[in-house]
């Protein structure tokens, strides 16, 4: 497959015109989405605003991984209708994962808005704007097996003109047993690679400094001959300048090559997320993960028989159905084993139309299920702050990405391993890359000394 990358403008436009706000909520892949969003739209003419109050058309960029983010948005449409009412002719509109989902509901009753768009149906969005604005509703929440974006360069949101999100697949295939992302993203399929190479290169050369590729499963990419690997070589052969990051791997598809490549390329970053979920193999096996917990003690080995210096981070589900407490027993002695860096953390919310909401009963306690994730968090905080504490004294390379938020004398920065360091501002700009040496930290943050401004993007 041959594809043209069209390079939008990597800003959005300034200017006269009708204005289009665009509020952005969960994953990464969400973020990204908005980005392509916003190009569309650009590319028809529409001014992008960061203020809602000023934008003729707001959209917002749904989750529905979890209950708690669906109910976020409700919340927030709420609001938004408010200020409808008190400028006429604003349309709403509701996009992504929710789109898909609940359709009847959001073009029905009180909770209707004026357009309803799902993660595929994006390239439609200015016919559907203009159905709205004709007083219809501006409906399409159809899924794809082709549809990818490759040709369109995302507009980019980002505040600070360093790191930037580049999705490179779309859909996910391995339908575990909780999760609703097959159901609202549709199946696997991966674009085009010459397009994603294209598109780092072009950030590359307009200052950007790290790219992220993003999917819901990156390492199960696949277009032709070239697989995520093969992918992530040629991203960061661009230049040892560019660092190159991936978000998500799924533990059952982390093969020995990903890693050899990633060790023998110094300015691909040192830190994996690798979700767990469980550490209990039959915990694992009810929710459909297709590995056990040997297995991904086998990967995490691998790592850092390979990369010893790799952050590796996860996610954990707290009181899936059936989770007995043995199981989160066993969990708790998996974050010990591995010691992750950082974890994202959540109790288990049922979602309709998953396996596990037909066929497996949400019968953990919500009692239960909020004592057994306190008990993640406060393991979790202790490990995260022993990663930061073996740190001190160490020297590591620092991306500078912005000023401190509570100094503007200090600027804050991330390693290859992902981690936040503030350090004294001296000379260096947003971009640069800056050896500092850690002088200190608290479980979230690192602090350090400049101790010369870095050559290269290479790890050490």
């Amino acid at each position: 497959m041959n594809v043209k990358l069209e390079i939008n403008t990597l800003r959005p436009l300034q200017g006269q015109g009708k204005k289009l706000f665009v509020e952005t909520y969960g994953c990464q892949m969400n973020v990204g989405d908005s980005e392509i969003v916003v190009s569309i739209m650009q590319n028809e003419g529409w001014r992008y605003t960061d203020d809602p109050r000023e934008a003729d058309v707001i959209l917002i960029n749904t989750c529905s991984i979890r209950d708690n983010a669906e109910q976020r948005i409700w919340g927030r449409l709420a609001e938004l209708r408010g200020l409808r009412r008190r400028r006429q002719g604003v349309l709403i509109g509701i996009i992504g994962c929710m789109a898909e989902r609940l359709k009847e509901r959001l073009t029905e009753g009180e909770d209707a808005v004026d357009i309803v768009a799902g993660p595929d149906a994006y390239r439609d969005l200015p016919k559907l704007v203009r159905e709205a604005s004709a007083g219809g509703k501006g409906i399409n929440v159809l899924l794809s097996r082709e549809e990818t974006y490759a040709e369109i360069a995302p507009v980019r949101l980002d505040r600070n003109g360093v790191s930037a999100f580049v999705a490179i697949m779309r859909g996910c295939n391995n339908f575990c047993s909780y999760c609703v992302v097959p159901y609202t993203r549709g199946r696997e399929r991966s674009r085009d690679p010459q397009t994603i190479v294209d598109e780092a290169r072009t950030l590359f050369e307009n200052g950007y400094r790290e790219v992220t590729l993003l999917g819901q499963n990156v390492n199960s990419y696949r277009a032709g001959e070239v697989d995520f690997p093969e992918l992530l070589r040629r991203v960061a052969a661009i230049s040892p300048l560019l660092r190159v990051r991936f978000a998500t791997s799924h533990p059952k598809d982390m093969s020995d090559r990903l890693l050899e490549v990633m060790a023998a390329t110094p300015n691909i970053c040192r830190a994996i997320h690798l979700p767990a979920q469980s550490g209990a193999t039959s915990m694992l096996e009810r929710m459909n993960r297709r590995y056990t917990r040997e297995w991904y003690l086998g990967r995490v080995a691998a790592i850092r028989r390979l990369m010893p210096d790799c952050a590796i981070t996860t996610d954990l589900i707290a009181g899936f159905s059936g989770e007995t407490e043995e199981e989160h027993l066993q969990t708790l002695s998996l974050m010990r084993e591995v010691g992750y860096d950082f974890a994202y953390m959540f109790k288990y919310s049922e979602r309709p139309g998953t396996f596990a909401q037909k066929h497996l009963p949400d019968d953990v306690p919500d009692g239960v299920k909020s004592r057994r994730l306190q008990e993640i968090i406060a393991l979790q905080n202790e490990l995260g702050h022993a990663s930061n504490l073996r740190d001190v004294g160490r020297e590591f390379e620092v991306l500078v990405e912005g000023e401190s938020r509570r100094d503007a004398k200090q600027l804050s920065g991330r390693t290859s391993q992902n981690k936040v360091v503030v350090f004294d501002r001296g000379t260096h700009r947003v971009g640069d890359y800056v050896r500092v040496r850690i002088t200190g930290c608290t479980p979230a943050t690192l602090f350090g000394e400049e101790i010369g401004a870095a050559q290269t993007g290479m790890n050490e």
